[in-house]
């Protein structure tokens, strides 16, 4: 095969497609593995943080009775109290914040994907397009003239051919024989 044959270049364009493919396949498993990685680490993060809140809930159960029978450290384990609370509360916030990035994510993670998707699809039928109009306006009439022209060839070598030779002479059965 060489350059100038049309074959040539559908196959060129048929390996560059490929790795086309191949690059947009890489990004999306790529694209997977980040998303897996971040909700693991959520999960993580989830498991180490809901010992806190029954520790914190029990702190606070504690301080309660504590402050029932020392009246003068009331007030001080009350602000503790608060506080834990306080804290308490800011955990679960960021923890829900943390749930709704993930959540966004993971969301944004789909769309990505599926416009990888519907862009391989597009890609695809493109190239079927593409392979069906080089088929159609450049490969079949190519043929027609190489067989037009192979006919006009083959008649202009008839035209153009020597007169044949006139046989002057009678030839016996052993000079004809061939062998």
């Amino acid at each position: 095969m060489n350059a100038s044959e049309p074959q040539f270049w559908m196959m060129i364009a048929s390996i560059v497609i490929a790795v086309c493919f191949i690059v947009m396949a890489t990004a999306m498993i790529a694209i997977a593995l980040t998303v897996k990685k971040v909700t693991e680490t959520v999960k993580r993060v989830e498991e180490k943080i809901e010992p806190l809140f029954s520790k914190v809930n029990i702190i606070g159960e504690q301080g309660k009775e504590i402050s029932k029978q020392f009246t003068e450290i009331s007030g001080n384990l009350s602000t503790a109290t608060k506080y834990f609370s306080e804290s308490a509360g800011l955990i679960r916030e960021e923890v829900a914040e943390l749930k709704q990035l993930v959540g966004m994510t993971t969301y944004e993670a789909k769309n990505k994907v599926a416009l990888v998707s519907q862009t391989i699809d597009r890609t695809q039928m493109q190239v079927a397009s593409t392979t069906d109009f080089i088929q159609e306006k450049v490969v079949v009439p190519a043929r027609e003239i190489a067989a037009i022209m192979a006919g006009v060839r083959k008649g202009l070598e008839v035209l153009f051919a020597p007169a044949p030779k006139q046989i002057d002479r009678v030839y016996t059965d052993d000079e004809m024989f061939i062998g």
